[in-house]
């Protein structure tokens, strides 16, 4: 599996994710929002935040979202590299061994999207994700 980009938004990740697939003439993807996930108690006025959004542009996939609701922002950091794999050992064991001398910011966890999700911030100060993608 290939490393993801996923560039993060101050709310406008919407405008972005549709400005990008008529840029690049692709259909308009599936938007997921905050909202979407009823398992987390949420800031009024951030149920239609995108959570997660991706297109494929030239064979690559580039995700977006919006900053999570009371999360800081700053733009120029407004990355992180996403691992996303059908192997949950390697999910697990690259986890385990980036989280030695950075710091987590989400144990690998199931979620509504994967049965094994997390983020951390490398030592190197790179910011990670990882999700594990179903077979289907």
């Amino acid at each position: 599996m290939p490393l993801n980009a996923y560039l993060n938004f101050n709310g406008n990740t919407r405008e972005v994710v549709l400005y990008y697939a008529q840029v690049f003439g692709l259909p308009e993807p599936q938007l997921m929002t905050f909202g979407s996930n009823p398992d987390h108690p949420l800031p009024p006025g951030s149920e239609d935040l995108i959570m997660h959004a991706k297109l494929t542009i030239a064979g690559s996939d580039l995700m977006f979202s919006d900053t999570y609701p009371g999360m800081p922002y700053q733009q120029g950091n407004n990355f992180s590299l996403a691992y996303v794999s059908k192997d949950e050992n390697a999910i697990r064991d690259a986890f385990g061994k980036l989280k030695e001398g950075g710091s987590v910011d989400m144990e690998l966890q199931e979620m509504p999207w994967s049965k094994c999700y997390g983020q951390l911030t490398d030592k190197f100060g790179i910011h990670w994700q990882f999700s594990h993608e179903s077979e289907s």
